[in-house]
């Protein structure tokens, strides 16, 4: 575990299952458990990196949930684990990755790795893997016909080809910035 961010908050009203996702995980992460949406809330500080949110629960919903959150400004990632099959509700859902159950142990521990490598991107990589989420979700889901036919997730197919090419030119950049550096450091090297 590399920092005092390395806590997965785990969020089920099934409790066993939740139980068992926090199994999985406490070998290589800090684990919190909550069965219910206010219980969630509670436990969410700033320890927290990665909030794993059933969709549907008596109380407050993973949908209110994951709303609190953003609007707290919670800086952590969210996967949505649910049985609710994905509509194009989503679109509008501010998580970063939404994965239907049932899920392995192998996918579990992916998605949290994943995620929490995301953390250190900047706010449009992050945004940008979070829409092709989404979007990769909805063409799984959903025919063509539904697709073509839908205004959201064209909106939300324009909004991924403009961030990729944003994202794309920054790395180019970055590339850019690397070699330009690299040659300052050599010809700085030569010199001495």
């Amino acid at each position: 575990m590399s920092d005092e961010r390395d806590t997965v908050l785990v969020v089920d009203d099934e409790e066993r299952l939740a139980d068992l996702f926090a199994t999985w995980l406490q070998s290589s992460w800090h684990v919190k458990t909550a069965y219910d949406g206010q219980t969630a809330l509670n436990e969410l500080d700033d320890s927290v990196s990665v909030v794993l949110l059933d969709r549907r629960m008596p109380g407050l919903s993973g949908d209110e949930v994951l709303d609190k959150i953003r609007e707290q400004g919670t800086d952590c990632r969210v996967v949505m684990i649910t049985a609710v099959d994905p509509d194009f509700d989503i679109i509008e859902m501010g998580f970063d990755d939404y994965l239907v159950k049932p899920i392995s142990k192998d996918e579990l521990l992916d998605i949290v790795d994943r995620v929490s490598d995301r953390a250190d991107y900047d706010a449009s990589l992050q945004e940008y893997f979070s829409l092709t989420s989404k979007k990769a979700l909805l063409e799984a889901e959903k025919s063509e016909r539904e697709l073509a036919a839908n205004a959201e997730y064209q909106d939300l197919t324009e909004q991924v080809a403009q961030l990729r090419e944003r994202v794309d030119q920054q790395r180019e950049d970055v590339l850019a910035d690397h070699d330009d550096f690299v040659g300052e450091f050599e010809r700085f090297n030569t010199e001495q």
